[in-house]
């Protein structure tokens, strides 16, 4: 299934793609496509329904239907840092021996085609493209080898970055990492069982029709198996927690020269078999 999250900026309203693209109204069967419906569980109910019997939502989705952050009431927004060896090659950095865990704040999450922000005086605002983990079943010390059962599903991530906020301002890096507009979700969340393999997804970015970023899930670092049961040993996890998995090489920080957005842009970028997203960035008011 292909679930969305339709309609204006936090009014959004649950949805699914039918087999010719088009929306249909999930809203008689669930409030939304958060908690509990992203359960195994709340799954299966919905794989259950017939998309053809469901009522035709007006719009041509991403283009004069806008699609919000395709789940809603996101508890975690966690992201894994330096999880390509080439990017940590591009960014002078270590491979890391165990995986990098910060936070984006959850305000930073927008709908897929959304504005994105560059904050007042920001001069380093970059991109990253990104599988994003959805989780569906909780739980914590998840083996390994169970940790695929505890994902409702999968979705395109941009983890966009404020590179002097994140590492020359002091602290952690969540304060690069959270600013308004900074976690574009969507634009569906595609359930597991439509990902044959995670770890075999081409993922790009283009910013002004220039490929800034090409690569594949392959190359992770650590997969999302692993990652799903890393991040249970250090919290619990709950339906609709969102995990960033880190992205390919091929950012404005690793450029030479460093290369960062700027207001009027436009970023396009997707996850193989997951969608694309399209946003023009803006300078913040």
């Amino acid at each position: 299934m292909k679930l969305v999250r339709y309609g204006a900026p936090g009014q959004e309203k649950p949805g699914i793609l039918d087999a010719a693209g088009q929306v249909r109204d999930l809203g008689a069967h669930v409030p939304d496509l958060a908690g509990a419906v992203l359960t195994p569980e709340g799954l299966a109910r919905l794989a259950a329904l017939d998309p053809e019997s469901l009522p035709k939502v007006p719009g041509v989705p991403q283009a004069d239907l806008r699609l919000g952050p395709c789940v809603g009431g996101v508890g975690k927004f966690i992201c894994i840092g330096l999880n390509y060896a080439d990017h940590a090659a591009e960014s002078g950095l270590p491979i890391p021996a165990e995986p990098i865990i910060f936070n984006k704040f959850t305000s930073a999450i927008c709908g897929p085609d959304d504005d994105v922000e560059i904050p007042r005086d920001s001069l380093k605002t970059d991109w990253e493209v990104e599988l994003g983990i959805v989780i569906g079943q909780g739980g914590k010390y998840i083996p390994q080898e169970q940790a695929l059962e505890h994902v409702a599903g999968y979705c395109v991530i941009n983890d966009v970055s404020e590179r002097e906020y994140q590492i020359e301002r002091g602290g952690t890096w969540d304060k690069g990492k959270g600013c308004d507009t900074f976690g574009p979700l969507g634009p569906w969340l595609v359930t597991r069982d439509e990902v044959a393999d995670p770890q075999a997804l081409r993922l790009w970015l283009e910013v002004d029709g220039v490929m800034r970023q090409d690569g594949s899930t392959a190359t992770m670092i650590f997969g999302v198996a692993e990652l799903v049961s890393y991040v249970s040993r250090f919290m619990s996890l709950q339906p609709g927690d969102v995990i960033s998995t880190g992205t390919p090489p091929g950012v404005g920080m690793g450029m030479k020269p460093q290369t960062y957005l700027r207001p009027g842009q436009v970023m396009r970028l997707g996850v193989e078999g997951l969608g694309v997203q399209t946003q023009h960035v803006v300078a913040a008011q």
